[in-house]
Formats: structure tokens, C-alpha cells, sequence
């Protein structure tokens, strides 16, 4: 069967800054490209990773253009939509359609604890650009949880094709599957990927991937194919790593180890502070374990 843009291996892309935390643009690119040629299917850019809610609005605008730009010929770019409310949202998918983009990744209204008609009345407003719409399930930081039965009244009235859960549940893949089964579950947090993709997951949004592309391209591929022999004691070796994907400090983590496999991470924009000098030592050693590993 043809892939569809939001299945398979996508990365959520960590935006890389200059010492003076200007959006270095060409970093970027290279990293995009980079990606693909280490078996990626696509990109999520503008997402928590990629530390959306700091960039200014001509910021965001050309990380999508520049990572649209960057993809070669089948390289899914699905641009995080994230918004207060859906008029904002809106605007955000109309510059991805034009943009070239292949689908959008849209959490609920953020910040604020919406109720279901709010919740349906916002992704509403965003598939009517006219985009194919994954939901971004995160109620650990938008206050609202998009659970089975309303995902179930989302794709039966067409307004979303996927969601990449990342409530940290994978018992949620199989209520999903049962009330939408048009449904395409997306693996949200890296420290769940064996368990969801067992369950019918059909991609995996993953972080660590910035720094461990083919490890991670392996993990997935073994997981989908219900390959347990090979992909749980990969999964063994990775899993005290992709557990900081699901930690407050995550963006932070995930660049550090891309600076350490020699891949540009650098700082993070404010709020986030450095990682402390025990976080820092933790991650420090688990990457450079992966490394001696032979994990790349």
C-alpha cells in the first residue's frame, strides 16, 4: 500500500540557534536533508521540540519554507499548527497549503481547558483549508485530553486522518482502533513506540531521532513488523534515552545529544534554562553509551 504523508518514521525536528539565539536557517536545512538521508520520512517542524511558542511570526513562517525547501522528492513536511484558538491556527495551515506542505499536526486550543464543543468547533475551522489534519493529543501541557470517544467524533465527521498520541497510554491505541478505525494512531512519545506500534500504530512522531536517526529508522521498522527479537533489545538499549522525550527538560536533552554525536544542538531559547549539572551528567553518559553501542 502507498504511504500516506503523516505514516511512517517523522521527525520532530529541534530547531537550531546561534549563540545569540538567532534561528539559524541554513543549520537547519542541513539537518532537514540530513534526516532524509538517513532514512526519514518526514518532518514535523514548529512543534514543542522545535520550540514554536518563542519564535516571532516571520520566524516561524520561514522554518516551514525552509524545511519545505530542504526535503527532497517524497520527504512528507507537516508543520505544527499550534494556537491560543483556531482563528490563529487557521492562518498557520493557510501559510502551510501555500507553502507546499503535505498535512498539518494541530493540537487542541492551547492553554486553555476547552470543552468538546470547543474542541470540535477548532479542528473544524482548520480542515476546512483544506489539508489533511493530524491531531497532537498532549493534555500535559494544552489542559485538554482528546480522548478515544472524541477522537472517534473527529474523523467520523472527517475533520482529522490521524493522531499522534502522546497522553502516554498505549492501552489508548486499541480503544481508538475499536471507535475510529479510519483513524491513523501516531506514536507520540518516544518511550511508547514498541508498545503502540504492537498495537496498530501505523507512524511515530520521534524526537530522538535528531540525534539517533538510523537506530531509531531500525527500532520503528523492527516494531511495525511485529519483529520483537530484533526490536526489543534495541528498544532495551535506547529506552533510558527516549524516556527524556517524555521528561519537562526534553528539548534540552535531546539537543545535548545531538551536540555530543556531532550533530548541532546548541542552546535553547528562554524559558528553558540549561539542563543542571545531574541532568546534564545523566544524558551525557546515556548517549555516549549508545555511541560505544555502536547506535547511530
Amino acid at each position: 500500500m502507498e504511504r500516506k504523508p503523516w505514516q511512517g518514521i517523522l521527525v520532530a525536528s529541534a530547531l537550531p540557534f546561534t549563540a545569540d539565539l538567532e534561528v539559524d536557517y541554513d543549520r537547519f536545512a542541513e539537518h532537514v536533508a540530513w534526516l532524509a538521508e538517513s532514512g526519514c520520512e518526514g518532518l514535523t517542524p514548529n512543534g514543542s521540540l522545535g520550540e514554536y511558542q518563542t519564535l516571532e511570526a516571520d520566524e516561524r513562517a520561514r522554518v516551514v519554507e525552509t524545511a519545505i525547501a530542504a526535503a527532497p522528492p517524497g520527504f512528507d513536511v507537516i508543520p505544527g499548527v499550534a494556537a491560543y484558538g483556531w482563528r490563529e491556527a487557521v492562518r498557520w495551515t493557510e501559510h502551510a497549503a501555500g507553502a507546499g506542505a503535505s498535512a498539518v499536526l494541530a493540537l487542541p486550543p492551547n492553554n486553555y481547558r476547552a470543552d468538546e464543543r470547543a474542541v470540535v468547533e477548532h479542528y473544524r475551522a482548520i480542515a476546512a483549508v483544506g489539508l489533511p489534519v493530524v491531531a497532537y493529543n498532549n493534555p500535559l501541557d494544552t489542559k485538554v485530553d482528546l480522548l478515544p470517544e472524541l477522537l472517534g467524533r473527529l474523523s467520523d465527521e472527517g475533520l482529522i486522518v490521524a493522531v499522534k498520541e502522546f497522553a502516554g497510554d498505549p492501552r489508548r491505541a486499541y480503544a481508538i482502533s475499536e471507535l475510529a478505525p479510519e483513524l491513523d494512531v501516531l506514536i507520540g512519545s518516544d518511550d511508547t513506540v514498541l508498545e503502540v506500534a504492537l498495537a496498530g500504530g501505523t507512524g511515530w512522531v520521534s524526537g530522538y531521532t535528531n540525534a539517533f536517526p538510523r537506530a531509531c529508522v531500525h527500532l520503528y521498522r523492527a516494531s511495525m513488523a511485529g519483529d520483537v527479537d530484533h526490536a526489543l533489545p534495541l528498544y532495551r538499549r535506547l529506552h533510558a534515552l527516549l524516556r527524556w522525550d517524555s521528561k519537562v527538560e526534553f528539548v534540552q536533552a535531546i539537543k545535548l545529544s545531538m551536540d555530543i554525536v556531532g550533530r548541532y544542538g546548541g542552546p535553547c531559547r528562554p524559558p528553558r534554562t540549561p539542563l543542571t549539572t545531574e541532568q546534564e551528567r545523566s544524558v551525557r553518559e546515556l548517549t555516549e553509551k549508545a555511541l560505544a553501542d555502536g547506535l547511530a
